[in-house]
């Protein structure tokens, strides 16, 4: 599908996200630095394990500083396979694999396809809507209005980077014209 239009929305969710990460790599040291100490076996697992973990949050607390974008997926596969060797809590291994491979999709950026014949919400499930089911769309500084023929508004500040090429008059007037030709009601 070719797309005249794609609209990237900010993504607030991705310091809460990153938070959730530090705090679980975190957390997973200390289980395993208790576990270290405490057991009567030798725990080369569980030291190479603080190690890795540290160094990895380390370093993305030093990349995050400088503004870049991090992941602690790499820290959260580590923390899950130390988890494997624990002798309590074994189950959070599948947690936390599960939480590192949906760090990236929840991270991502959630993109809008405007085409001539439908609107798809690029998300985790695509979802594709008719222009018929929509009484308008608005791009207005920085921020985009889909307004549902039920009453249902979607209303979310768009990225500032130039992957966002739609210039705001002309996306308003070509999301008019496709409203108009699928509604008896003429949008203004």
């Amino acid at each position: 599908m070719i797309y005249q239009y794609v609209v990237i929305l900010k993504n607030k969710n991705t310091r809460f996200i990153d938070m959730i990460g530090l705090l679980l790599g975190i957390m997973s040291v200390i289980f395993f630095a208790l576990e270290l100490v405490t057991s009567h076996q030798p725990g080369l697992a569980y030291l190479l394990g603080i190690i890795a973990i540290l160094a990895i949050l380390v370093w993305n607390l030093v990349q995050s500083s400088k503004g870049k974008k991090v992941y602690y997926s790499r820290a959260l596969l580590v923390a899950a396979l130390v988890w494997m060797k624990m002798p309590y809590f074994q189950w959070l291994t599948f947690v936390f694999i599960i939480l590192a491979l949906l760090e990236y999709q929840a991270k991502y950026s959630l993109e809008i396809g405007f085409s001539d014949k439908e609107i798809v919400i690029n998300s985790l499930f695509k979802r594709r809507y008719q222009w018929a089911q929509f009484d308008n769309i608005l791009l207005k500084d920085g921020l985009l209005t889909l307004d549902f023929t039920n009453n249902r508004i979607i209303q979310r500040e768009v990225e500032d980077d130039e992957e966002n090429e739609a210039d705001e008059d002309e996306f308003n007037a070509w999301c008019r014209k496709q409203l108009n030709q699928v509604t008896p009601h003429p949008v203004k």
